[in-house]
């Protein structure tokens, strides 16, 4: 679908329980039309959880969403962002900057903070990693104009440090309870996931959504997947009623999605090690042995990095082996 036939999106709001408002955020992306923030009811205001991204308009979104609500922006008391992505935190600076109140994140943004503070130095970084993952020229050159014409940006309104750093245990107060902070790494180094425990709800960010997609940030931790894994485990023991995700609609099922996200990262695994059992690849000629999905300017970084992330976490674990050169190729390691 084209930019000019696609539905144009407008921030929407709703109640889902007494005193939690799902506020659906558009986004520029394709097959990623919207991210959710939550307004949940806190004294004589609420407590925002995710922001959406900063785009042109992206605040009178948000506050067309707030006010299907009954909410307008000076009712946020509080800014809580589950990670350091652009779609979750993208407006935090304007609404601290309109409203005066906090915001709390965790502290490892790095990723973040490269990508706001210079977003050329990181755009050649990827375009670096792709070049040395067996990307070529002409793909890279596309890949290059199209992102520095696209008009989006950073999605950044204003890089603001957390005045708090969610970690495990730190406790957000509302009038449904305390929502305690459970450090979840992997889909990105600074994601946490909140939980209810009395009523048992879970904001999941991206950790966790109702339909299982998968993404890690690449480059910036030892095992990305090995991460994701075990914070899977960290949400299984939570035993959550009441999922409140990133992106799409609340689900109930919530121990069926963590088996089936489970499940995804295992398949992945076997295909990855499979495409590498004979002669050695390049990590892009993986991405064509492993999904089906034609390669495009839309979803090639999306991909790459996955499939990097999925390396990575085999040779941790000794099943493969990185042969060094220009491009770098894996192989298999045998009896593995």
């Amino acid at each position: 679908m084209t930019e000019a036939t696609r539905k144009r999106e407008l921030g929407r709001g709703e109640r889902v329980l007494p005193g939690v408002f799902r506020l659906r955020m558009p986004l520029p992306w394709p097959g990623v039309p919207h991210c959710n923030a939550w307004a949940v009811a806190a004294g004589d205001g609420v407590v925002l959880f995710d922001t959406g991204m900063h785009l042109p308009g992206s605040l009178a979104h948000l506050e067309r969403a707030l006010a299907m609500c009954n909410l307008r922006l000076e009712n946020i008391r509080l800014v809580v962002c589950t990670h350091a992505h652009s779609d979750h935190y993208g407006q935090a600076g304007s609404i601290v900057q309109r409203t005066g109140c906090e915001l709390w994140m965790h502290p490892n943004h790095t990723h973040m903070l490269r990508m706001a503070e210079d977003s050329e130095a990181v755009m050649a970084r990827r375009l670096e990693v792709a070049r040395q993952s067996g990307v070529p020229e002409e793909p890279l050159r596309r890949f290059a104009a199209e992102r520095k014409n696209n008009g989006i940006g950073t999605g950044i309104s204003a890089v603001i440090e957390p005045a708090r750093e969610l970690v495990n245990g730190v406790s957000v107060d509302t009038d449904l309870g305390p929502w305690i902070v459970y450090e979840t790494p992997g889909h990105a180094p600074s994601h946490v996931c909140l939980f209810q425990p009395e009523r048992r709800l879970l904001i999941s960010g991206d950790h966790l959504l109702g339909r299982i997609s998968l993404y890690f940030d690449y480059g910036y931790t030892p095992d990305p997947v090995g991460e994701f894994l075990r914070s899977m485990d960290v949400v299984e023991g939570l035993h959550a009623r009441l999922c409140l995700p990133g992106h799409g609609r609340t689900f109930t099922d919530v121990h069926a999605h963590i088996q089936g996200n489970r499940t995804l990262v295992d398949e992945r695994l076997a295909s990855v090690l499979d495409a590498v059992s004979g002669e050695p690849l390049t990590a892009f000629e993986i991405v064509g042995r492993v999904y089906e999905t034609a390669i495009s300017p839309q979803n090639a970084h999306w991909l790459l990095s996955k499939v990097l992330c999925y390396l990575t976490h085999l040779d941790v674990t000794g099943r493969v082996q990185r042969i060094a050169g220009e491009p770098e190729r894996w192989v298999g390691v045998p009896g593995s």
